[in-house]
């Protein structure tokens, strides 16, 4: 992904993100989705990562890094994102596993997180992706996530 895609219009932007997903700040991570091809099961989302985050209050004061788990979040709500619109949007994605997550490079104010999320198995019950978070076309976090598909109802 070019680092020219931010300036391109959103495939769904946040507002429509938000009718997707249950999430909201602070724990929406994910600011637009800036490609989604359904046929190839591949959704990129874009994290605008600013220095006012409320983690980096804490996490590492003076040299602020975005933790690890957050840009896990981030990854899986992209593919939360992309289930949904596989067409399991009578359910809500909920995180069931992270395997084999790296950590390749620290992710720091002003960075411009997209998060790529492909599609390894869909069912009724579940989905997995394969997962990597991207900073000026450097790897910095992948895995493979999984997820439960629950009845919004149940939740």
């Amino acid at each position: 992904m070019s680092l020219s895609s931010f300036a391109k219009p959103a495939v769904l932007n946040l507002k429509e993100i938000m009718q997707i997903l249950p999430h909201r700040y602070p724990f929406l991570l994910v600011d637009r989705v800036v490609y989604l091809n359904l046929e190839e099961n591949v959704i990129i989302g874009q994290k605008n990562v600013s220095a006012n985050e409320q983690f980096f209050q804490g996490h590492f004061p003076g040299v602020p890094i975005m933790p690890g788990v957050l840009i896990l979040e981030a990854l899986a709500q992209a593919g939360g994102i992309l289930v949904h619109q596989k067409g399991y949007n009578q359910k809500t994605a909920v995180l069931l596993s992270v395997n084999n997550a790296k950590f390749r490079k620290p992710v720091l104010p002003g960075d411009v997180l997209f998060l790529h999320a492909t599609g390894l198995h869909f069912s009724t019950k579940a989905g997995r992706v394969h997962a990597k978070a991207m900073v000026n076309e450097q790897l910095a976090v992948e895995a493979e996530i999984s997820f439960a598909l629950v009845e919004k109802d149940q939740l």
